[in-house]
């Protein structure tokens, strides 16, 4: 069974990236969801191996998302321009963070660490 990576992203070229650098390696995209509400609604049939997160969304911060996913045990990656990381790992502490921009380097070996070594990270 391929892993997934839950993706919530708003900005479409960005979301986009990320998807394709999921592929690339060899996982699967769940994603990307745009809003609150849609991730919300796509949390209740996922499963996924670990999540990539924007903080600020067309419809509000991420949060209730990402209180689910941890709360199920799934790792989570904060990936944003507009939050502060100490105030993300002050609620998440087991999250990573990575600020926009970042390289896609930075994106594949945080989903590399967060999943395992078997994760291809070019």
């Amino acid at each position: 069974m391929t892993k997934s990576v839950f993706l919530v992203e708003d900005e479409l070229l960005v979301a986009m990236e990320i998807q394709d650098l999921i592929e690339e390696a060899g996982l699967t995209a769940d994603g990307p969801y745009p809003t609150i509400e849609k991730a919300g609604k796509a949390l209740q049939e996922a499963n996924p191996a670990c999540a990539i997160l924007d903080v600020r969304l067309r419809d509000g911060e991420v949060f209730p998302v990402a209180d689910v996913l941890r709360d199920s045990g799934v790792p989570l990656i904060f990936h944003s321009g507009h939050a502060v990381a100490e105030d993300i790992l002050k609620r998440y502490p087991t999250a990573t963070f990575c600020e926009k921009p970042c390289t896609p380097s930075q994106i594949l070996r945080a989903v590399a660490s967060l999943m395992g070594r078997d994760t291809k990270v070019a």
